[in-house]
């Protein structure tokens, strides 16, 4: 089995990653009892474009998701046997709108894994004029942090650039509606000069306190003025045998307590370009178990969530006895995957 290339600066025309149809986090999981719910609101609501990307939180023992929703469909070749003549991957969005535009839904679920309410997230307190071409709040982790309700996720519109910058937007769930109320931009560490942060992965029981890097290990926390402060840096490790090359796994689902250690989801992204020089990828995913110093533990291999090449987390908690993870597949669906806690020690090797 090859493995990928270095992830940084990578030029390669095709992927050198050969797929094992039986290495999948899905099939794994149902073999040893899971379970997989999709996760649909009525295209009533969405005029049919795709949900993705999925957050989900346990709040004192109430399941509750926000989904991503955007205004362009994604088209992807994965065989690469009918490509869009736009090339392998692409972006389908609607004729006389060439933004790609994210809305949020809050969502909450019943012990059935079934959505009983959902509500789009109002935030036309706090709404700007978009000044770039990706607009919205992006992949969107939900944290509990002081009492309060957050979705934390990129934010890319607010200058010419496409500058992304991690924010913090605090809703407020009535029984009506769901409100942005505050909108936090976080400035990133050091001189905050770097072009796009994102995919920070929240450490639920740390408020205000994210794991931005993975290799090296660097945590955050942002202070009262919403500036990300360093304060842990861990070293370089090597993640399996030296030919994968894997060196640059990050967020995400949120990191959360497991046992006397602390879990998350980590990916990692082979971007690379067709013959024509078009955009293409695959992603692949890791789980990494840190001590309370924040030490790696254990490291699992790379996988496949359900063998697709664009799979993309951003959520995981503990419920009734197992693990939920939320993922988005290939921009267009939304699921829930309930782990048993053996799959997931099956994979660490615990």
């Amino acid at each position: 089995m090859a493995f990928f290339k270095s992830i940084k600066g990578s030029k390669t025309v095709e992927s050198d990653y050969n797929y094992d149809s039986n290495d999948t986090l899905a099939k794994t999981a149902l073999t040893d009892g899971g379970d997989i719910y999709p996760l649909i609101i009525p295209s009533e609501f969405t005029g049919g474009t795709g949900l993705m990307n999925p957050s989900i939180l346990n709040l004192d023992g109430k399941l509750i998701v926000n989904i991503r929703h955007t205004n362009y469909t994604l088209y992807h070749s994965e065989k690469k046997t009918n490509p869009h003549p736009w090339g392998p991957l692409s972006y389908l969005h609607p004729e006389d709108d060439i933004h790609l535009r994210t809305e949020n839904f809050y969502c909450e679920l019943n012990s059935d894994f079934e959505i009983t309410r959902f509500n789009k997230v109002d935030t036309t307190k706090l709404d700007k004029e978009p000044i770039w071409e990706f607009v919205g709040l992006e992949d969107a982790r939900l944290v509990y942090w002081d009492d309060k309700l957050f979705m934390t996720g990129v934010r890319r519109d607010t200058n010419t650039t496409g500058q992304g910058r991690m924010e913090l937007s605090e809703i407020e769930v009535t029984e009506k509606s769901v409100v942005e109320v505050a909108r936090h931009r976080i400035a990133s560490t050091g001189d905050d000069t770097s072009y796009c942060e994102k995919n920070w992965m929240p450490i639920v029981d740390q408020p205000f306190t994210y794991m931005k890097w993975c290799n090296p290990v660097e945590v955050v926390k942002v202070n009262e003025n919403y500036k990300a402060e360093t304060i842990h840096i861990g070293s370089d490790i090597l993640f399996g045998n030296d030919e994968r090359g894997l060196t640059e796994p990050r967020g995400d689902s949120q990191v959360i307590k497991y046992g006397d250690y602390y879990l998350a989801l980590t990916r990692a992204c082979d971007l690379f370009k067709s013959e024509l020089g078009r955009k293409d990828g695959v992603y692949r995913h890791m789980f990494i178990l840190w001590d309370k110093d924040w030490n790696i533990v254990k490291c699992s291999k790379d996988f496949s969530i359900m063998n697709s090449h664009i799979e993309f987390s951003c959520g995981m908690c503990e419920y009734d006895n197992h693990i939920l993870i939320t993922f988005g597949l290939s921009d267009n669906a939304a699921y829930i995957l309930k782990i048993p806690y053996k799959t997931i020690d099956k994979y660490l090797e615990l």
